[in-house]
């Protein structure tokens, strides 16, 4: 066995405190994402919105990569990006997917799985117009998750457009823009000591939410 597979058997999880209890959680799901939110956002104000987002070709291929959530709307979470990057592409040509909070420092994993669909261009200008200019810049010169030759290309077209719009406002590519996840699933997931987490699924079924434990 590697020294690498030595350490990585050496690190120990240590659990704390915490609980969760079908008497604990709000009877609806986004309620008591907001709570963990709230304590996430306290404890890592830096990290708190990032979560990983997985989506998958058509035939099933999977990738994965970590975006930042950017809003909870009535009925899903959204985020924001280029339409035509990989994970744009994958959304478009399979409308599903799933989204992983982890906040280590409360010790606090969320999981949601749904349908996803484009948020309105309205809401798309909205959100592009509060970004600074530099990141407007570089929504429309970087041709997200294509081969480039090396980072000085994408630094000077950034460049270039910073100065020919210096005076003038950005405005959204059309290309860029909103998606927002509808779950039907949300699972919560507090670390427990001996490996028994607490676990708690809501399911969503004739457009009510119903919670149960499942087992660690």
């Amino acid at each position: 066995m590697s020294i690498l597979n030595n350490d990585l058997l050496g690190i120990q999880y240590r659990p704390g405190r915490d609980s969760l209890s079908e008497s604990d959680v709000d009877a609806h799901p986004f309620k008591q994402f907001e709570k963990w939110f709230a304590e996430a956002l306290k404890s890592a104000p830096d990290s708190a919105n990032a979560f990983v987002l997985s989506t998958s070709t058509k035939d099933g291929k999977p990738s994965a990569r970590v975006v930042l959530l950017k809003g909870l709307e009535k009925d899903g979470f959204v985020f924001f990006t280029n339409y035509d990057s990989r994970k744009g592409r994958e959304l478009i040509e399979n409308p599903y997917a799933s989204m992983t909070f982890y906040w280590h420092s409360i010790e606090k994993q969320l999981r949601v799985e749904g349908k996803v669909v484009k948020v309105s261009i309205e809401d798309s200008d909205k959100y592009f117009n509060s970004r600074p200019p530099g990141s407007k810049a570089g929504a429309w010169v970087s041709p997200q998750s294509k081969v480039i030759k090396g980072r000085d290309e994408i630094e000077m077209k950034h460049h270039n457009f910073m100065i020919e719009h210096e005076n003038t406002e950005i405005s959204r590519p059309p290309f860029w823009g909103g998606f927002c996840i509808i779950p039907n699933r949300i699972e919560f997931w507090q670390g427990r000591a001996s490996r028994l987490h607490d676990r708690i699924l809501y399911t969503l079924e004739n457009d009510k939410w119903k919670f149960e434990r499942l087992a660690p």
